[in-house]
């Protein structure tokens, strides 16, 4: 299997025609089938103020979700993917939308069907689908938000709905809220649906306004490290954390005129977070604040081409999620403190959701090799796991495939 999903990751047309032929053994041939794919993303900065009013940096990824879908007959919907092939075609209706208890992956795509019949969308044909992705499951780069736009982009093709890709993403955020149980913000899904080769997006989370910034880095790569410790939004503290920042906004709203945490500067919070009666509260609002005000700055300092700058504002995110947001985790950390260690590392952070996951570096070109080799070292010796790494490409957001 990895050496399958290895060879994927370089040849795209190789997955679309080896999941039609996957496809078509399941299903049999004939008929329209249609192959859509819809990326991963990696968040640069901004991390957990995406619910709070603030700004996140994202980009997506080359790599992503592939689906071939074909309309039946009947009410029917059938889900098979290559990644859980042990657990064969499994079988559901449209007249079933209820969620999975065992949080079963069909929870995903049956949510973004949910949520388009909830906006008068209806299918009235059921469907044969099956998929394949090659993000590691868990790793923090948005599998599931990857899985949501893509189904939303076939049902989109499928039954000719008219929906833009923005649309894509509040309704992969809002079956993601509302079916899956996990109150995410939007940015996984904006990532994924909004994509642009080469470029980040800057987005305002606050009113979706958003510009693409390209992303040009002389002499450096991204690199994604996999601590190889799998979170789970769902069923972590992610949802505690977004309470607890709800109760710091609430409680910064008897002293001071905002609408969200994110209308506020670093001076502004310091003069008033005596308002928020909670010590954990706090602390959450702290990150909040502060790490919309250097996601701000960091933008600027990409324009500026002032990499260095931008680097020790990823250092210091890390810092926060691990201190005031307490998203991070021991392992994490391992990667995180290795990283810092390496002179030719520019800025390393954790990234996505956290509680597990995968960190995202700048790191010199030349000084990748050994970035690896250190930190696998490192990282066996303290934790007893073998990391992986991802030297990232940015995509474009999702697409019909030939």
């Amino acid at each position: 299997m990895y050496k399958r999903q290895a060879l994927w990751y370089r040849f795209p047309l190789l997955k679309e025609q080896e999941l039609r032929k996957h496809f078509e053994e399941l299903y049999g041939a004939g008929g329209e089938i249609i192959s859509c794919f819809a990326p991963g993303r990696v968040n640069l900065i901004g991390e957990h103020t995406d619910y709070n009013g603030g700004h996140v940096f994202p980009c997506a990824l080359t790599i992503g979700t592939y689906m071939a879908a074909r309309k039946r007959t009947d009410r029917k919907l059938c889900f098979y993917s290559m990644n859980f092939d042990e657990l064969g075609v499994i079988e559901s209706s449209l007249d079933a939308f209820t969620p999975d208890p065992d949080g079963l992956w069909t929870n995903y795509p049956m949510g973004v069907m949910w949520a388009f019949e909830g906006r008068g969308m209806k299918l009235e044909t059921g469907l044969d689908i099956a998929l394949f992705g090659n993000i590691p499951n868990g790793s923090g780069l948005s599998s599931s938000a990857s899985l949501e736009v893509v189904t939303g982009y076939m049902l989109k093709d499928l039954y000719g709905f008219d929906v833009t890709n923005q649309d894509l993403a509040l309704i992969g955020q809002y079956s993601e809220n509302n079916y899956n149980g996990c109150n995410c913000g939007i940015m996984d899904q904006f990532a994924s649906a909004m994509g642009k080769k080469d470029n980040a997006i800057f987005l305002d989370t606050s009113d979706l306004s958003f510009e693409y910034a390209p992303i040009v880095l002389d002499g450096a790569k991204i690199v994604v490290t996999n601590s190889m410790v799998k979170h789970s939004l769902v069923t972590s503290a992610y949802n505690d954390r977004r309470n607890e920042s709800a109760q710091a906004l609430k409680d910064l709203q008897t002293v001071v005129d905002i609408k969200t945490l994110g209308d506020l500067t670093d001076e502004q919070f310091e003069q008033y977070k005596g308002a928020i009666k909670d010590e954990v509260a706090r602390k959450r609002g702290k990150h909040a604040v502060y790490e919309n005000q250097r996601t701000i700055a960091a933008v600027r300092a990409l324009k500026e081409n002032d990499i260095e700058t931008f680097g020790k504002l990823m250092n210091a995110s890390h810092v926060s999620l691990r201190d005031d947001y307490e998203t991070s985790c021991p392992e994490v950390d391992v990667l995180v403190d290795e990283a810092w260690k390496i002179s030719g590392v520019i800025g390393s952070r954790i990234t996505g959701g956290g509680f597990g996951g995968c960190t995202v570096s700048i790191v010199k070109d030349a000084s990748v090799d050994e970035f690896k080799e250190k930190l696998t070292k490192a990282y066996e010796e303290k934790v007893g796991k073998t990391p992986e790494f991802y030297v990232v490409s940015i995509g474009d957001g999702p697409s019909r495939l030939i």
